[in-house]
């Protein structure tokens, strides 16, 4: 691939504002591993949520082009120096694609919808709004801007590149799917997924709403001397496949089974790193089981997934929401943290404000 083809053409003094939104998404199938410059060892496919959110404003003003990015970063009205260290590693790799950056100063003002760090894919969203809103100021066309975002959030955070678009979207090169790419995520086509997956449900049941004690960009660099490494991308190439079929044909059973199998072995491989580590809390544990219990008591289709960190992302059917969120709230809230969650749903990605 020519990476190059990303590269901005040149562009004079600009003075604007961008604001964009982007929201998180919980992957399906999990990448867990990377090499290069932010690859992924295996595809991965997520759902992308409308109501977790990050809304970052740039304002971008001209100044002498310097060797290095200039920027000031505020969250949720503040200066926040311990993410400035991020912001920097990020503009340094975009630079190849958005030289401009050097002859502006850029204001970053983000905040959130939701928790950061604790395992709602903050980054995610937070790099996809940022780069959404510095494609958007060199006026390509809708679909090139989007591919651009995606390519440059991946430069962020890898999960990023799947926040751009929606519902439904595949990172990393599987040939199975077609223009799918290690370098940016693409939306899975509509014709590949039964319309039951458009209006998907996700509860996230917020059971610690604390810093996380290990990041996920250590649990990926701990991926590289795992003992079960190459098994878990066999086997997410594996999952894939069953997968995207299971989309195709609705069946929600074979759906359920895919995308718990996923959750667990991620955990399993957090576990069984050199050093291991553990980012379940009790109370993860006992909603798994209350989960497992009323799918078998019911038989309606409620199952769960897990991001790296301790809270439950609850996935059901459109159909069977109000029953099934009458008995989340009845059941599943005491294992919150002040009884919280957030009822989401499917979404379409980032936007401008």
């Amino acid at each position: 691939m020519d990476e190059l083809q990303f590269k901005a053409a040149p562009m004079g003094a600009i003075e604007t504002q961008q604001t964009w939104e982007a929201p998180s998404n919980i992957a399906l199938i999990k990448y867990w591993g990377k090499y290069g410059e932010q690859l992924p060892k295996n595809p991965s496919l997520s759902l992308t949520l409308s109501q977790c959110v990050t809304q970052t404003n740039i304002q971008i003003t001209p100044r002498t082009k310097s060797q290095t990015p200039l920027f000031d970063f505020y969250f949720e009205g503040q200066r926040k120096p311990i993410f400035n260290s991020k912001i920097q590693v990020f503009l340094n790799r975009i630079l190849p694609y958005c030289p401009w950056v050097l002859e502006h100063h850029l204001k970053i003002q983000s905040q959130n919808t939701f928790p950061h760090s604790s395992g709602i894919a903050s980054s995610a969203s937070a790099m996809a709004a940022l780069a959404s809103g510095l494609v958007a100021v060199e006026n390509l066309a809708e679909d090139k801007a989007a591919i651009k975002a995606s390519f440059l959030a991946r430069l962020g955070s890898g999960s990023a590149a799947r926040s751009v678009n929606g519902p439904l979207m595949v990172w990393g090169a599987y040939q199975e799917v077609s223009a799918s790419s290690n370098h940016f995520a693409v939306s899975l086509p509509e014709a590949d997924y039964h319309p039951v997956f458009k209006s998907y449900r996700d509860t996230i049941l917020l059971i610690d709403q604390g810093q996380k004690q290990v990041s996920s960009s250590k649990g990926h660099q701990l991926m590289e001397n795992h003992p079960f490494a190459e098994a878990r991308w066999n086997q997410a190439y594996n999952h894939m496949k069953t997968l995207l079929m299971a989309l195709k044909e609705g069946d929600l059973e074979r759906f359920m089974t895919v995308v718990e199998a996923e959750a667990l072995s991620l955990h399993g491989l957090m576990m069984t790193a050199t050093p291991g580590f553990i980012l379940m809390h009790p109370n993860t544990l006992a909603v798994l089981q209350q989960v497992w219990a009323f799918r078998k008591e019911s038989g309606l289709p409620l199952c769960f997934t897990l991001d790296a960190g301790a809270n439950v992302h609850l996935l059901y059917p459109k159909k069977q929401a109000a029953e099934i969120e009458q008995w989340i709230k009845g059941n599943l809230a005491v294992f919150c943290q002040r009884g919280e969650m957030i009822h989401d749903k499917v979404g379409t990605g980032a936007k401008k404000v």
